[in-house]
């Protein structure tokens, strides 16, 4: 493994929209634009700031276009939107979206729980899209979702994520997302993986998604990154979840990948003190307590008092 630490990673914030697409409990839209607002002052270069999906779907996310139109665009930050087919894409567009993000599934099962429709439906409804933006300067990116396992299905073949990169490349995606929707990745795979599908596009083009379901997401990180990665989606707070996967808790965390990358030298550009700050209000913005670690113990760097009784002695 390349153990060169030197190259920066770069956190994609999706806390947004892939973060509050499950919550129970309505984010207001005012807030909302609050967050990304503050997510923009905090050195990320990528923020997925929402969606363009049915209200039925995810009523989460329905305001999309007021979310958009709000949001305090700081030069140079591309704001991502998930897009689910070419009528998402046209909303999009009209709200200034810089990125579109495609989603289908490696898995055929999960697909049709997720977009209501075969691989092949999507594949077809992605050539919509990229005939829709030809000649604007949106990009494009495409993720696969359960690229590392399906809760229905199992084990995904590796062969066949390699084959819908190779199609995605050949429908004019600049981007692509290896998702490990339900956090069944584990180091070994992922290394493996991320060096095949490196073979065939620039790590500028590569992101990873990782949940953290069985605790592993961060090590996943590491793997991705040594293999060649250096793009990954991270929430803060760990917040999110896919609702159309059994189990699928929240998405690494990330204020936590920020930190681990500042213990190991590897540069982000992203304020984690800023970023502490944040996620420390989402308890009492969502009405729950939130997984990431850090937001509750603290830096190494943020050193406690010495007792009285111990400087007395």
């Amino acid at each position: 493994m390349n153990s060169d630490f030197s190259e920066a990673l770069i956190v994609q914030e999706v806390s947004p929209r892939d973060g509050l697409q499950i919550e129970p409990t309505w984010v207001a839209t005012a807030d909302k634009i609050a967050l990304i607002d503050q997510l923009s002052l905090a050195g990320f270069s990528r923020i997925e700031a929402g969606s363009f999906v049915s209200p039925k779907a995810i009523p989460a996310l329905r305001d999309g276009e007021q979310v958009f139109q709000g949001i305090r665009r700081q030069p140079g930050l591309i704001y991502v939107a998930l897009i689910p087919n070419l009528k998402g894409a046209q909303r999009a567009l009209a709200s200034r979206a810089d990125e579109l993000n495609l989603v289908m599934s490696a898995s055929q099962t999960h697909n049709r729980a997720n977009m209501r429709m075969s691989c092949e439906q999507s594949l077809a409804a992605f050539g919509e899209v990229v005939r829709f933006v030809e000649g604007s300067s949106v990009r494009l990116n495409a993720s696969i979702a359960t690229t590392f396992g399906c809760p229905f299905e199992g084990r995904i073949d590796e062969d066949r994520v390699v084959q819908i990169v190779e199609a995605y490349l050949e429908l004019g995606m600049q981007g692509i997302t290896l998702a490990d929707t339900t956090g069944m990745a584990n180091p070994r795979q992922v290394e493996r993986l991320v060096r095949r599908v490196l073979q065939r596009l620039p790590a500028s083009a590569l992101t990873l998604h990782f949940h953290n379901t069985r605790g592993l997401g961060l090590c996943n990180v590491l793997a991705a990154y040594e293999a060649g990665a250096r793009r990954f989606d991270a929430a803060l707070g760990g917040l999110g979840g896919c609702p159309f996967a059994p189990g699928a808790s929240g998405n690494i965390c990330t204020e936590d990948l920020v930190n681990l990358c500042a213990e190991m030298g590897i540069a982000t550009g992203i304020d984690l003190a800023h970023l502490l700050t944040l996620s420390r209000q989402l308890p009492a913005l969502l009405g729950h307590e939130l997984p990431g670690q850090v937001a509750k113990a603290g830096r190494n760097c943020d050193l406690h008092p010495v007792p009285d009784d111990v400087a007395a002695l």
